[in-house]
């Protein structure tokens, strides 16, 4: 609708006589376009055997027909000035309206890209703060990890050690009042008793309990785990001994069966 009104008003700035030639103009060349067409119309050959051998023949007549075109030099359909000037005219308000539709769609992508641009800024602002934060973070803990001495750390594992000796010596302490509650120390009966059961065998004076036994064979692991083996001699009472062979707390020696030490509990 803009481009009719603008012809509209094109065509009506023009005075009489430049309107009556571009009339003229028009009405010939419409006359020599439709005696052009007439002419293709009546050489079109008639249907043809070979469709193939006719487009080629189609295909070569319109390249020879533009390479003549393309070496005729273009001639102005009109010499009058004044309608020359008008048609320049209108040809600039187009471009001008495409040009402003152009720069509208720049702006409007610029303005986007503005947009997309502080949301970037913002973000990677984000990113620093939280990058000088860690880094901040990062350097404290190396400050503080450097106040630690080597001093302080060697009283902390003595602390450490400490307490756990403190908690073994508990744990002995409970085995061994466990021990002499259930399993406790063989005496020497009575004369009359003796009498009575027949035994003549008297205990040794030098036996030591089921506790000190244990603390023995996990002291002998402890201090030379290469040679765990401890020797029984008359000291260690023989059911004691049994047992802990019979329940699989100690196992003997392969070549010498007065050695024992204490079984690998996995």
């Amino acid at each position: 609708m803009a481009e009719v009104k603008l012809g509209g008003q094109a065509a009506a700035e023009l005075s009489e006589a430049a309107q009556s030639e571009l009339m003229d103009q028009c009405e010939e060349q419409f006359a020599q376009l439709e005696k052009l067409q007439n002419e293709i119309i009546l050489c079109e050959p008639e249907s043809c055997e070979n469709p193939q051998e006719q487009a080629v023949n189609r295909l070569m007549a319109t390249e020879a027909e533009l390479k003549q075109w393309l070496t005729v030099e273009p001639e102005l359909l009109i010499s009058n000035s004044e309608v020359l000037l008008q048609a320049g005219k209108e040809e600039m308000l187009k471009l001008c309206s495409e040009l402003e539709m152009v720069v509208s769609c720049h702006e409007a992508k610029r303005d986007k890209l503005r947009e997309t641009k502080e949301l970037e800024q913002k973000w990677l602002e984000e990113k620093k703060q939280a990058l000088i934060a860690a880094n901040d973070h990062v350097e404290r803990l190396k400050t503080e990890k450097g106040k630690l001495s080597e001093q302080s750390i060697l009283q902390d594992t003595k602390a450490k050690i400490h307490k756990m000796k403190v908690y073994q010596e508990r744990l002995m302490e409970s085995l061994g009042d466990v021990l002499e509650k259930h399993v406790p120390l063989p005496q020497n009966e009575s004369s009359a008793n003796r009498k009575k059961k027949n035994i003549t065998q008297e205990l040794d004076e030098d036996l030591i309990s089921l506790n000190e036994i244990l603390e023995l064979l996990m002291n002998k692991v402890l201090n030379t785990p290469h040679d765990p083996y401890v020797t029984v001699d008359n000291t260690f009472w023989p059911p004691y001994t049994e047992m802990l062979l019979r329940y699989g707390i100690a196992v003997r020696h392969q070549e010498n069966n007065f050695k024992i030490r204490l079984e690998t509990f996995c």
